[in-house]
């Protein structure tokens, strides 16, 4: 999957829906972590400049969507910066390492550093070094993934059911060029024998330019609907990418309540930054929901951000 022909043939509202779906394989939040009374709207970061002394931001959809810069979002950046705010990105890509997705932003006219970019590959990677058995994973990656990286003696799943059979446990790092025979194999493959699988992008889409592309939380939700794995996931909504980037930000003393997550989506950016304590902000104009009642789907999901912005 590497361009318009591999957009879903969905609609947005439709990803949300998948969302409530799996609800349950989603961190599970109190009522009392969601944000009371309705949503303010308000023009952009910049208007919760005194109320916020950092800004955790996701990638698509917020600022950049597909190979795009948002107009005006590296400004806002600059300006947040300028005024003494802590800004990081965590972002769910895990195609390439974190440097990777630094250089991108970099292109794009951001200053980000490594060290303010957090991506779900990293937590991915700790998970890998702890493993309780060495395993040869076999990786739903592209050929540029750099998987030695992760885990050494790493197999890249494609056309050929040996490397399946070969793999003692399974990493969804990337769907750029999975397909639906290479899912096939995997199924099989997991029917044959059972291994663990872990997913470096728990996202079931992505917004491009020219749609919306299926990623690896799609297939690995699907994997799970069929009774062949139980998926452990890494990345938003989920708590090891919230925890990097309080360790990060821990050495300049901001307090939980003073770090907010700004994100495109309720079931991922949404939902974790408010399982951490986070204040949270959704982004309307961009990403996933730009074309959908932000409401309506706050009410049907009962996640309820602090803050509405068009765009940051």
């Amino acid at each position: 999957m590497t361009g318009p022909e591999s957009a879903l043939s969905v609609e947005p509202s439709w990803a949300f829906e998948r969302y409530e779906a799996v609800r349950g394989r989603l961190p599970q939040i109190e009522p009392a972590r969601a944000a009371a009374g309705k949503a303010k709207r308000v023009p952009n970061l910049w208007a919760l400049r005194d109320r916020f002394d950092a800004f955790v931001l996701d990638a698509f959809g917020v600022i950049n969507v597909g190979e795009t810069a948002i107009p005006g979002a590296v400004e806002s950046v600059a300006a947040l910066k300028a005024a003494g705010k802590a800004v990081l990105v965590v972002t769910n890509g895990a195609s390439v390492p974190a440097e990777g997705a630094v250089a991108k932003y970099r292109r794009y006219g951001y200053d980000f550093t490594r060290d303010e970019v957090i991506s779900s590959r990293d937590a991915l990677a700790v998970a890998l070094s702890q493993w309780p058995e060495r395993l040869r994973w076999g990786f739903a990656a592209t050929p540029s993934g750099e998987l030695e990286s992760l885990a050494e003696g790493s197999l890249l799943l494609g056309d050929d059911p040996k490397s399946y059979e070969q793999a003692e446990g399974f990493v969804l790092l990337s769907s750029l060029d999975w397909n639906a025979g290479r899912q096939a194999l995997l199924h099989r493959a997991l029917l044959d024998r059972p291994r663990p699988v872990l997913v470096g992008n728990p996202d079931l889409v992505a917004p491009r330019e020219w749609g919306l592309s299926a990623e690896p939380g799609y297939y690995a939700h699907e994997l799970a609907d069929s009774g062949l794995a139980d998926p452990r996931f890494f990345g938003k909504p989920f708590p090891e990418v919230y925890r990097m980037a309080e360790e990060r930000l821990a050495p300049l003393g901001i307090e939980r309540s003073r770090i907010c997550m700004v994100g495109d989506t309720l079931h991922t950016d949404v939902l974790g930054g408010a399982a951490a304590g986070w204040g949270t902000v959704l982004v309307t104009d961009h990403g996933l929901y730009k074309s959908l009642d932000p409401e309506r789907l706050i009410r049907a999901s009962g996640l309820r951000p602090g803050y509405l912005v068009p765009s940051i």
